[in-house]
């Protein structure tokens, strides 16, 4: 929004709580530092200024985020009319008429229509979902589509959405600010296609030339159990997650047309879908979960292996040990290793992946790091124990090899979802760690 309004030669005010975090735009691009809760902040922000633009809203789990919205959205529009701005602009969702709607879609509406009630002229421009680098949206899509070789989700995947790229966004909402007063309404916007979610997955990897994505919806899904799905294979975290998912509850797609009469629509016209995907990925690897998915599959496999290798539960030596009442069946070994390996596996792989699409490497190193010694410990356990039929060296891995896993979730533990997920790991290797200290005390 910046670069295109000093592109048009406006002069640019911002107001950010962090400065520092602000790309360094020159002398025509003046920074106010404060909250949009602050009047005052928002007063000396919109001085003097012909026409302001509200781009916020609250996408957190808080209970209070309407709320918090409708505070921000009133004192936002009491400063306007005291400042005498010229012009607002807001960026809402686009949604159906005579629906019930979700909580956040809903909020996002109420916002609109404070502003539209300031009055000061206001254009609320409706979108959809919103295609492009570091939109949440976006992101979201991508990981499912990238990740996920089809899906299975909720009667919502069948829902039609009319998304638009971040760009042809940007354009409406600049040239919105050149529109007559008597302009004060609603304006939906949206690219040339209309799909449902599960063709937006679909034709995003056929795009990255990655193949079909088919999908089926089940009716089992709710937004919360969908939420932490989402947070679980993609970046997005549940609290972010949900309001995406209710707002696809809703069939999104425009119903008129207006601002293109008024303002024109962009150069060349709005982007297709295809096109909005190759701008969105540019330099972007798609197959980049694959390539780490391939190398923790290569790392653990090697080490199921080489555990395998070492591993004869049948022999005499072993029959003939004092084992406690609570030991498993040798039978319960095999499936729980195997349903263990591939849980290491896919978790770590969507952790790597998650840090070094963030270019976090630093972090991605660190992880790798405690991944490789818990995989040696975990196959040396075996030879140690079986090969070696040293109990007491063997309960000493053992530990070590718990207190990694242990390690390994709290790394992964900021995502709780994977967390949880990777606790029966640290849990079962726990529990190996007291078997074998007994067995090493039972048959010194």
């Amino acid at each position: 929004m910046v670069e295109r309004l000093l592109d048009n030669g406006w002069d640019v005010r911002v107001l950010a709580r962090d400065p520092r975090k602000l790309p360094e735009w020159g002398e025509r691009v003046h920074v106010v530092q404060g909250d949009a809760s602050d009047d005052g902040a928002l007063r000396e922000a919109m001085h003097g200024a012909e026409a302001a633009w509200f781009l916020i809203h609250s996408m957190g789990s808080e209970e209070d985020f309407a709320e918090q919205d409708r505070h921000i959205a009133t004192t936002f529009a009491h400063a306007a009319k005291d400042e005498q701005v010229g012009r607002l602009v807001y960026l809402g969702g686009l949604h159906p008429e005579g629906e019930e709607l979700s909580p956040h879609l809903a909020s996002r509406v109420e916002v609109g229509e404070i502003l539209m009630a300031s009055g000061v002229p206001t254009a609320a421009i409706q979108a959809g979902v919103v295609l492009g680098d570091g939109s949440a949206s976006f992101d979201m899509l991508r990981c499912l589509s990238e990740r996920l070789p089809g899906s299975v989700g909720p009667r919502w995947l069948d829902n039609t959405i009319q998304p638009i790229h971040v760009d042809d966004v940007v354009h409406y909402l600049v040239a919105a600010a050149d529109l007559p007063a008597e302009q004060n309404r609603t304006f939906d916007v949206g690219g040339p296609d209309v799909l449902t979610y599960a063709e937006m997955m679909d034709r995003y990897a056929r795009v990255q030339h990655m193949g079909p994505r088919p999908s089926i919806t089940a009716p089992v899904w709710t937004p919360r159990l969908a939420s932490y799905w989402i947070s679980l294979v993609t970046p997005i975290e549940a609290a972010m997650a949900r309001p995406l998912i209710e707002s696809l509850h809703h069939d999104t797609v425009v119903a008129e047309r207006d601002l293109d009469e008024l303002v024109g629509p962009p150069p060349g016209g709005t982007r297709t879908f295809e096109q909005a995907v190759q701008l969105a990925s540019g330099g972007h690897d798609q197959y980049r979960f694959a390539k780490v998915l391939a190398a923790t599959s290569a790392a653990v496999g090697a080490t199921a292996a080489l555990g395998a290798v070492a591993t004869i539960p049948n022999t005499g030596w072993f029959k003939r040990l004092d084992t406690p009442a609570w030991q498993p069946s040798n039978a319960l070994f095999g499936p729980v290793w195997t349903a263990l390996y591939a849980d290491i596996t896919v978790i770590s792989a969507l952790h790597l992946t998650d840090l070094m699409e963030q270019d976090r490497t630093d972090e991605a190193r660190r992880f790798a790091a405690a991944l490789g010694p818990n995989l040696v410990l975990n196959s040396l356990w075996c030879w140690v124990f079986w090969r070696g039929r040293t109990r007491g060296p063997a309960a000493v891995v053992a530990a070590a090899l718990a207190a990694s896993s242990t390690d390994l979730v709290r790394r992964v533990g900021k995502r709780r979802e994977r967390g949880v997920l990777l606790c029966p790991y640290a849990a079962w290797t726990t529990f190996a760690t007291g078997l074998a200290a007994e067995l090493w005390r039972r048959n010194r």
